[in-house]
């Protein structure tokens, strides 16, 4: 059994739609798929019935953007219900504010590029959840920059004069969101140094305090020397392994069951969940 627990659509920064990454799934000879969007699960309906057309199982999802001590940290919640309301409201203050960051970064931007909101919106789809990643999208199709990865490496980069923080959730707080939700937090690439600075291990000691479920380990963005520390940590703390892809279509290289999870971790994540997998 292949499985991947982590993708993303056009609901949030993903180039496929919701449908396209299940049918995409099949194509790459998945038998379960996560649908992971950016604090949104807008794209789990349109997923649930491409999963049932093209025989995959759906592992409904989100990723979670947090912080820890003024680092960005990403937490995925499988499985919880969407409509609790007390992570609704956090959901709904985090993508507001991502949308007021876009807003600003592009206004930044155009007093010294030619950008328009428009070009960014240009890069979306109705009920998308507008963040950097369309700005740098935006900054690829007007000529700016080769490809998303170099607008993150420059215009868009932390420390940038163009960069505009945006809210984000304690991770602790987060997990303990997701499990009252009903949900199974798992933190995603913990230790991708390459994307930037990443939390210690006493962060995600409390966040295992807390009830983090498992830590996603098999990611492209590890090495393997962190592949293995977080092997090591995830068993002296209890907690599940997974492995994913991460994918987001034309947005990265990443490839769709490039690093996959273990079908008894996935046992264990169905187990925890309030909210049923979709095709079983």
């Amino acid at each position: 059994m292949r499985i991947d627990l982590h993708t993303h659509s056009t609901v949030s920064d993903g180039t496929d739609a919701p449908g396209e990454v299940m049918a995409r799934a099949a194509e790459a000879g998945l038998d379960v798929v996560a649908l992971t969007d950016h604090d949104t699960t807008a794209g789990w309906a349109e997923a649930s019935a491409a999963a049932l057309e093209h025989g995959v199982v759906l592992v409904p999802g989100i990723e979670i953007s947090c912080r820890a001590g003024g680092v960005s940290v990403h937490l995925l919640s499988y499985l919880h219900d969407p409509s609790d309301a007390a992570l609704l409201a956090e959901l709904d203050l985090t993508r507001e504010s991502r949308l007021h960051r876009a807003h600003r970064m592009v206004e930044l931007l155009a007093q010294d590029l030619p950008i328009t909101w428009a070009d960014v919106e240009a890069q979306t789809e109705p009920g998308t959840t507008v963040g950097r990643p369309h700005v740098a999208d935006a900054l690829v199709a007007l000529g700016h920059v080769p490809d998303r990865s170099a607008a993150f490496d420059s215009l868009l980069a932390t420390g940038s004069p163009y960069y505009v923080p945006h809210h984000a959730p304690d991770a602790v707080t987060a997990v303990r969101l997701v499990r009252a939700a009903g949900g199974v937090p798992v933190m995603a690439h913990p230790a991708a140094s390459v994307r930037g600075a990443v939390v210690g291990e006493a962060t995600i000691r409390r966040m295992a305090d807390a009830g983090l479920a498992g830590l996603e380990v098999h990611h492209r963005d590890h090495t393997g020397s962190q592949t293995e520390h977080l092997l090591d940590l995830a068993h002296s703390l209890g907690l599940l392994v997974t492995g994913s892809s991460d994918y987001h279509g034309a947005g990265k290289p990443n490839l769709l069951g490039e690093r996959t999870t273990a079908p008894e971790v996935l046992e264990r994540i169905v187990d925890q969940g309030r909210w049923p997998v979709v095709g079983r």
